[in-house]
């Protein structure tokens, strides 16, 4: 099955009464060319002599965002939205709030985006919870995710279910057969299953050739005996759909079916009675005693795109559909459905506050007043995050997303109860140092998550049974320090993060700093590259002699241009940042030079080969 989704787009530009004149002329052309310090001074100019008015207020908060002074950006976005402003300046002025921590002001602000952009689903999301975000921090991490070895290189893999026998089931379009689903040029699903090795290994993956036909198949749920499956199916293996006269094409529908395991083969494929022409039935998930199939429908009397609904089995009969609810289904999109063994419900929704796309969530339904909790990162990101299951017997779980850019299936594995507690001190004076960033890494140096020390310099962390962390602070100003987390079976861990004032490392040639990131598609300085460009200028005012050229470079992806275009964009938000903090102007300098001078020369690349040549370098000047 493809996740299709409609995204509505957002009208951003209204009215305001204030627009561009010949004041503003020499500060706009300054700005569009990503002169972000000079078009400030150029504004505040105006604002001086009394010329300013909504607009010069506006850009003069943007030219401050692009280069991270939130403090001064939140100044005049106070000023700005004095006047009629368009949605997303609002919603600018909310971001730099909630940097600042002021998230009742930040709320505010929210309010009068949402009442003015109400379609967008940040608008929807802010109305449902608006305090979303410092209740989000809250949240323990619930499990730990990794990857698995039986992706497909280009071809979508997602819906796993791992049976009590070890055998992970899982759909995907990797087959080679010659048809296509037309509306979306992919080769149709088909079923396959691998098998899980007592160290969590699965074996290749190949096709279960009597579930699979033409047309697409799959994912499915089976009893706890491993015995009985319940499948998707696309209607057109059976010759059943509607025609669409006016497009020339057979529109079929998803529908479950039912198949019996006999000496090791499937067989006596039912469909159910759900099924229709009219709507699709899909992503069914079977309770642990066999007499509960949960599934997601577009059928009629649904509170949105798709809901969660739910039929009663007896043996070969079978209830009334019955909609979950609005617990459960929103006007957005639930589906894949997953009812664990200790009845909880693991779901994906798009209608819910989330991090991006489909998030998965959960709902304990053992407790009539339990509300949806949203499993968080790492099983939740800025992508789509679906198909969860969890199998308790074997203590793991697998979900699928498309984080990397395609749907690959991951593991999920529940973390139990230690806590690891850090605290943080000045390995020179001994102090206590507060408001430090503690992160929690895997044993491959992924970061899990970040907080700050308290005013004991304390941070802790619930983390799993029986693994290795890594423990790494950091503050401005002190090199970061790491320690490590030994494995353990329960109780507490206390380890102390010495930070030694820092000490950047300048050759003769340049000043070597890590890596500075960005959003995508953007240019302007977040808060990690402002952390590291802080670094380049306390070099800058220890050695007031030097002069410094910045080189942006970018990965293979994309077009040349573009990626000239966005490296120079970003070269020259390093340099106006660096200004920001009161370099002169003749002091540093910046050209991207997109993917023209590879570190690593490759292609294909591997993302750490990317991630090589992603970088900026600081070079400096000789005169």
């Amino acid at each position: 099955m493809k996740k299709i989704f409609i995204t509505a787009g957002l009208l951003l530009s209204f009215l305001s009464g204030y627009s561009q004149n010949k004041n503003t002329e020499k500060a706009d052309k300054l700005f569009q060319g990503y002169e972000y310090v000079n078009a400030s001074e150029e504004y505040l100019k105006l604002v001086k002599s009394k010329k300013a008015d909504g607009y010069v207020y506006k850009q003069l908060a943007d030219s401050y965002y692009n280069v991270f002074n939130m403090e001064e950006a939140s100044k005049w976005y106070s000023k700005a939205v004095e006047s009629k402003q368009d949605a997303e300046t609002y919603y600018r002025y909310a971001q730099t709030l909630r940097t600042l921590g002021k998230y009742s002001e930040a709320n505010k602000q929210m309010d009068k985006f949402a009442s003015m952009a109400s379609s967008d689903k940040r608008a929807k999301d802010h109305k449902a919870n608006p305090n979303y975000i410092p209740s989000l921090t809250s949240n323990d991490k619930l499990f730990d995710v990794f990857d698995t070895k039986i992706n497909s290189k280009d071809q979508a893999d997602f819906g796993a279910v791992l049976s009590n026998d070890n055998t992970l089931y899982f759909v995907s379009s990797r087959n080679t057969g010659k048809k296509t689903d037309k509306w979306i040029d992919q080769p149709y699903l088909d079923i396959y299953q691998s098998t899980r090795s007592e160290d969590g290994t699965l074996s290749e993956p190949k096709a279960v050739s009597d579930l699979n036909t033409a047309y697409h198949d799959g994912p499915l749920t089976m009893s706890a005996d491993g015995n009985t499956i319940y499948f998707a199916r696309d209607s057109h293996s059976e010759g059943s759909y509607q025609k669409d006269t006016k497009n020339n094409v057979k529109v079929g529908q998803q529908g479950i079916y039912k198949a019996t395991k006999v000496n090791g083969n499937w067989t006596n494929i039912q469909a159910l009675p759900i099924n229709s022409t009219k709507y699709s039935v899909g992503n069914p998930s079977l309770s642990k005693d066999g007499k509960t199939l949960y599934f997601a429908s577009n059928m009629p009397g649904g509170k949105g795109e798709t809901d969660i609904w739910k039929i009663s089995i007896n043996n070969n009969s079978y209830g009334k559909p019955e909609n979950l609810g609005s617990k459960v289904n929103t006007s957005g999109r639930e589906t894949f459905p997953c009812i664990a063994d200790d009845n909880v419900l693991y779901f994906a929704s798009s209608g819910r506050q989330g991090l991006g796309g489909l998030d998965i969530f959960k709902l304990d339904l053992n407790d009539k007043d339990a509300e949806v909790l949203n499993l968080g990162k790492p099983v939740n990101t800025e992508k789509d995050d679906f198909s969860f299951s969890l199998n308790l017997t074997k203590n793991v779980g697998y979900f699928s997303s498309n984080r990397t850019g395609k749907d690959n299936i991951y593991l999920a594995v529940p973390v139990c109860g230690v806590e690891a507690v850090a605290v943080v001190k000045d390995k020179k004076t001994g102090k206590i140092l507060a408001d430090a960033k503690v992160s929690i890494l895997d044993s491959k140096n992924n970061v899990i998550a970040t907080k700050q020390s308290n005013a004991s310099g304390e941070v802790s962390y619930k983390v799993e049974c029986n693994t290795e962390y890594v423990l790494q602070a950091s503050k401005n100003d002190y090199d970061p320090a790491t320690s490590n987390i030994a494995k353990t079976k329960s109780g507490k861990i206390s380890v102390s993060l010495d930070l030694q004032p820092v000490e950047v490392v300048v050759t003769d040639r340049e000043v070597l700093l890590d890596n500075i990131y960005f959003e995508y598609n953007k240019s302007n300085i977040t808060a990690q590259g402002a952390k590291e460009l802080d670094k380049l200028v306390k070099v800058l005012n220890t050695n007031p002699l030097m002069k410094i050229f910045v080189k942006a470079h970018t990965d293979t992806n994309g077009g040349a241009d573009y990626n000239l275009k966005l490296s120079d964009q970003r070269a020259q938000s390093t340099v106006q940042y660096v200004i920001s903090k009161g370099v002169s102007k003749d002091r540093i300098s910046g050209k991207g030079f997109g993917f023209t001078e590879l570190k690593v020369n490759c292609k294909p690349c591997t993302e750490e080969q990317d991630a090589q040549n992603r970088r900026s370098e600081f070079l400096i000047v000789k005169d």
